[in-house]
C-alpha cells in the first residue's frame, strides 16, 4: 500500500452516509497516535470550565483512580467509533455512557462543549502535528461523526458544520474558561497520569511537554504560569519532526489497525463494566431496590 491510497479510498466514500467508517480509517490507520493525543487535549481542556472541572473534581474519581477513569472514557469512546453508533456494541457504549452521566446534573451546553472539543480538537492538531493535512471531506466526515454521537447522547442544539462548531467552541472558552480550585486538582491529576506511563525520569520532562502545547489562555486558566517560547517551540518542533518522520515511513497495513491497550483490563472487558466504582455500586443499589420481594 502507498502513502495516500487510503485517503484515496476515503475521498470515495460518502462523508455523511459513510462518516463513521472514515473515523474509523483515520483514527485507527492514518492518524491514530494523533487522534489519541488530540483526545487527550480535548478532555484536558473540559477541566478549564468550572462547572465541569468543579463536577468532575467532586467525583473524586480523577484523584483518585486516575488510570481506571481514563481507561473507562478511552474505551467507551473506542467501542462507539469502532463499531458505530447504529451498531449493538456501539448503542451499548453510548447507553452506559448516558447511565454514568445521568447520575448528574449537566448543563445541555457543557455537554455541547465538550462534543465540540472532540471536533475541533482533533482537527486543529493534526492541522499543526499532522503528517498530512486533513482533506475537506475528511473533516466533514469527523464533524458528522460527532454529530452521531451527540445525537445519541440526546444533545441539543448541536452545530451542522465543522465551522459552526469551531465558532461555538472558541466562544464558549472565551466566555466561560476560568481559574477553579477542583479544575486545577483534576488537571494536577491528568498531568500526573500522563507522567506515568513513562520511566520516572522522563516523567517531568513529560509533564513540562504537555504544559508546553497548552495555549496562554488554558493556562491562565488552570493557574498555571506562562511557557517559555523556546520551550513551546522545542515541543511544537519534536512533534513536526516526528510527522515528517512517519509521512517517510512504511504505511500501516489493513491487518494492524490500532487498536488501545487498557492498564486496568489486562484480561478484556465487558462494556458494562467500563465507568466508575460509584457508578457500579449505584447501579447495584437501584437493580436491589427494583428487585420484587418474594412473599
Amino acid at each position: 500500500m502507498r502513502r495516500f491510497d487510503r485517503l484515496e479510498r476515503i475521498l470515495n466514500l460518502d462523508a455523511d452516509r459513510d462518516c463513521e467508517e472514515i473515523y474509523r480509517l483515520l483514527s485507527e490507520y492514518e492518524f491514530p497516535w494523533d487522534i489519541t493525543k488530540a483526545l487527550e487535549f480535548a478532555l484536558f481542556r473540559t477541566y478549564a470550565v468550572p462547572s465541569i472541572g468543579r463536577l468532575l473534581d467532586r467525583t473524586g474519581e480523577f484523584t483518585r483512580c486516575p488510570q481506571k477513569r481514563y481507561d473507562d472514557t478511552l474505551m467507551i469512546l473506542y467501542e462507539i467509533f469502532h463499531w458505530g453508533t447504529e451498531s449493538d456494541r456501539g448503542r451499548e457504549a453510548l447507553e452506559q455512557l448516558n447511565a454514568i452521566h445521568g447520575r448528574y446534573r449537566i448543563s445541555n451546553d457543557d455537554y455541547l462543549y465538550t462534543l465540540s472539543t472532540f471536533v475541533v480538537t482533533p482537527v486543529r492538531w493534526i492541522e499543526q502535528f499532522g503528517w498530512r493535512r486533513l482533506h475537506p471531506h475528511e473533516i466533514t466526515a469527523l464533524t458528522n461523526t460527532m454529530r452521531r454521537m451527540g445525537e445519541g447522547m440526546k444533545i441539543t442544539g448541536i452545530p451542522e458544520t465543522y465551522d459552526e462548531f469551531a465558532r461555538f467552541f472558541d466562544d464558549y472558552e472565551r466566555e466561560r474558561f476560568g481559574f477553579d480550585a477542583g479544575g486545577r486538582r483534576v488537571a494536577d491529576a491528568t498531568l500526573e497520569l500522563f507522567g506515568s506511563w513513562y520511566p520516572s525520569m522522563l516523567s517531568p520532562a513529560v509533564v513540562r511537554a504537555a504544559r508546553f502545547l497548552m495555549d496562554p489562555h488554558l493556562l491562565t486558566a488552570f493557574g498555571f504560569p506562562q511557557v517559555s517560547r523556546f520551550g513551546r517551540r522545542a515541543a511544537e518542533f519534536g512533534l513536526k519532526l516526528r510527522a515528517q518522520l512517519i509521512r517517510v515511513g512504511p504505511v500501516r497495513s489493513d491487518s494492524r489497525p490500532a487498536v488501545p491497550d487498557p492498564l486496568t483490563y489486562p484480561g478484556g472487558y465487558l462494556i458494562s463494566e467500563l465507568g466508575p466504582e460509584s457508578f457500579h455500586r449505584y447501579q447495584t443499589r437501584r437493580q436491589a431496590l427494583s428487585c420484587p420481594v418474594a412473599t
